[in-house]
């Protein structure tokens, strides 16, 4: 089971072949007793505490479950090479599928480290940091539990640390308390973050806001959703920028329309860069061409009567007859589906083709245009669909207004004719099914749609996935892995 975070500051050198053994104590080793004690033990356990939720290395699989389990996304790459991802793309998967190990390790050992800091911080640790610490690192693990509950379901709540052997052992909960704790830590997170933070990736206000807005959406209150996205407003801190694709370039990241993004610097050590710069790119440069999308996914996009796309297609990924990130043709045999996305990699200007997977391109979790649709969705679902057009609306034109701002676009200085249309329907049912599509076309890629399919319920998610074996009361979430039940007593 996890361990509680342990922090190596110098290593030990062991002398072979002496006869007499040392008496003094181990420096630079700090444990649960010798660590958490100071304002700078605090601050590198809260630092670790982010660390899992990055994108280091393939044990952060969230792609595989966000878009390749659904209908946005294939498993591409070699065929073979990481076969696990294909029968979680196929819902053929066993309870021993290394993704599903990997990603309940990975976020258990977030909610761990999370937990070292929530209750395991020293007296002698400043009131202000302590505060400060303790809203992130709540935040933090709602952020872990919010993507555990939607895999998994019913998992173990652990909110303290474990003391003892029996206390690893923990029974699973139900879907709504693991929630019921979800909405707590981001509660009482909000009320203690800053509004803004002169450290990029830092938790703020509004990253929790957010997430709390997407989970009463996510639990159909959808008044309390409403509630809390007028508290974001009031901000007035978050906007849509004028291209779209400024969210996902390492030169406008970190931008005004990000809530919350996990941060990614290439050439460090330790190692803090982006895999997924390797992962998603063409065998050209180097890559692995996983997690490919599929030709569904680019029929969601309008075109109009003249058959001018919706630029956020192009934005997203490469096709037959665009340019390629590098400024080359783009190649459709480098995908088994003709495409490839484009919202995690970087052209070989910035990162070359021998150090692929050591990206600095963040991953955006929430974007503005995200609270946007939320706000849209709770509007609608409350019947109040001439309010819910005003946010939804809004997403459209900023896509749409791409043409005004971004030089690059072929027809630069003119939005297209009849491109993007406002949407006047109020009809409840059809504006529902438009902001779908609309959620679908402006989020993917960002990891959210599998999420969305389960949520939209059994009909919409089978018929959705129905060339798979998906069958809804049976892969609505995926099982825990083997490992964990073997070890963990107390799960059936």
């Amino acid at each position: 089971m996890l361990k509680s975070f342990r922090i190596l500051i110098i290593g030990v050198v062991l002398l072979m072949g002496c006869t007499d053994f040392l008496n003094e104590d181990m420096e630079g080793i700090y444990t649960s007793t010798t660590f958490y004690k100071t304002d700078e033990h605090a601050m590198l356990a809260i630092t670790a505490a982010y660390q899992p939720m990055s994108f280091t290395s393939i044990k952060n699989p969230l792609w595989v479950f966000g878009d390749v389990a659904s209908d946005d996304a294939i498993k591409g790459g070699v065929p073979g090479d990481q076969s696990e991802i294909e029968f979680i793309e196929q819902f053929s998967y066993t309870r021993d599928n290394g993704f599903l190990l990997s990603i309940w390790q990975r976020y258990y050992e977030g909610i761990s480290r999370a937990n070292d800091v929530i209750h395991r911080l020293g007296a002698d640790v400043s009131p202000e940091v302590k505060e400060s610490v303790v809203a992130q690192a709540k935040f933090l693990r709602a952020y872990y539990y919010f993507h555990l509950v939607n895999i998994f379901g019913e998992i173990p709540l652990k909110i303290k640390p474990a003391y003892t052997a029996d206390e690893l052992h923990v029974p699973t909960s139900t879907v709504d308390k693991v929630y019921e704790r979800i909405v707590t830590d981001l509660i009482e997170a909000s009320n203690i973050l800053p509004v803004n933070t002169l450290q990029h990736g830092r938790v703020t206000q509004g990253a929790a806001l957010g997430l709390l807005a997407k989970v009463h959406l996510f639990q159909e209150k959808h008044q309390l959703c409403l509630d809390v996205i007028d508290d974001i407003e009031l901000l007035s801190l978050y906007s849509l920028v004028p291209v779209y694709n400024q969210s996902f370039r390492f030169d406008t990241q970190n931008n005004a329309e990000s809530l919350f993004e996990i941060q990614h610097l290439s050439g460090q050590d330790p190692f803090v860069g982006n895999s997924l710069n390797q992962w998603f790119a063409p065998q050209a440069e180097n890559g692995y061409f996983f997690n490919v999308p599929t030709e569904d996914f680019v029929n969601a996009f309008e075109k109009t009567v003249e058959g001018v796309s919706d630029p956020r297609l192009n934005y997203t990924l490469g096709r037959e007859g665009t340019t390629w990130i590098n400024g080359e043709p783009f190649n459709p045999s480098w995908s088994p589906t003709g495409f490839i996305q484009k919202k995690h990699l970087q052209p070989l200007s910035e990162i070359s083709a021998g150090t692929k997977g050591n990206g600095d391109l963040n991953y955006v979790f929430m974007r503005y245009a995200e609270i946007l649709l939320i706000k849209a969705e709770a509007l609608n679902e409350l019947n109040q669909g001439p309010l819910a057009l005003v946010p939804l609306n809004e997403v459209r034109k900023r896509a749409r207004e791409s043409f005004l701002y971004d030089e690059s676009l072929d027809g630069f200085g003119a939005v297209p004719t009849d491109l993007l249309p406002d949407i006047t329907t109020t009809d409840q049912d059809k504006l529902r099914e438009i902001i779908r599509n609309e959620r679908r076309v402006e989020l993917g890629f960002e990891f959210h749609r599998f999420y969305d399919l389960m949520r939209y319920g059994k009909s919409y998610a089978e018929s959705k996935l129905v060339n798979t074996n998906f069958i809804y009361d049976e892969h609505r979430f995926f099982p825990i892995p083997q490992n964990e039940v073997d070890i963990n007593n107390q799960i059936n």
